[in-house]
């Protein structure tokens, strides 16, 4: 069932990739804190299934496959009637061998990832940007190890290339929307090395002391207009 705004007195969160670890975990927190959530899966997701169980009518869930223009203008379609407070990508994935090189990875493997990772995410910003609130938050996840002037080790490179393409993207995509909508608050996020199915389980963080701090960032982020890149505690990342 979809709610109309006016049906609600929370503010309304339209989270991209929500199935399983990050974005599951926002989701989770968001309702906590009272949030209308709409949620997006790629496929069948049983956990998200029993989060809006359990949450009845403030959760209600959308399928996406962020790489499949066809999908996105369907929901476009669906969700032509609803308003957000804030938009928040949080879709990506990585290479199966970390370690290769840029030279060492296939075309096909570096192609999936800069689609996944960097083209797919400004694409979903821009179909659903006139969905959220002018004076709302776009947001979308990136990765400390998408800064290059953090980069002193080197390592994962297929990864940090798409991140940094990534911020690079919505940098100039901020530029245009300095203009057309100049009260907008932009983030790019970097959560920290967590514990999950896409980071590893040799990640330094736990979700449950993560997410929360990743959530409050995006909070005290409305109503700041302009783009930052920030990690979970709030503090800027360099480019």
């Amino acid at each position: 069932m979809t709610l109309n705004n006016e049906e609600t007195s929370s503010p309304h969160f339209l989270l991209i990739g929500a199935s399983r670890g990050i974005g599951l975990a926002m989701a989770e927190e968001l309702l906590r804190r009272g949030w209308q959530v709409t949620a997006t899966m790629r496929a069948a997701a049983p956990a998200l299934a029993s989060l809006a169980l359990r949450y009845g009518q403030a959760l209600t869930t959308e399928q996406l496959d962020i790489t499949d223009e066809a999908q996105l203008a369907a929901l476009r379609h669906r969700l032509r009637h609803q308003r957000f407070s804030a938009l928040f990508v949080n879709a990506g994935t990585t290479n199966q061998d970390q370690n290769q090189t840029i030279a060492e990875v296939s075309t096909e493997e570096f192609a999936h990832l800069m689609i996944t990772n960097a083209l797919a995410p400004l694409r979903v910003i821009e179909a659903l940007q006139d969905r959220v609130d002018t004076d709302g938050l776009i947001g979308v996840m990136s990765s400390g190890q998408g800064s290059i002037g953090n980069n002193h080790q080197g390592g994962r490179e297929v990864y940090r290339g798409t991140k940094a393409a990534l911020n690079q993207y919505m940098r100039s995509y901020a530029e245009r929307q300095a203009r057309l909508a100049p009260d907008r608050a932009l983030l790019l996020l970097a959560p920290g090395w967590i514990r999950t199915a896409l980071g590893g389980e040799e990640g330094a963080y736990s979700l449950e002391e993560t997410i929360p701090d990743i959530v409050s960032v995006i909070e005290s982020r409305r109503g700041q207009p302009g783009l930052a890149f920030l990690d979970r505690f709030g503090k800027s990342v360099p480019w």
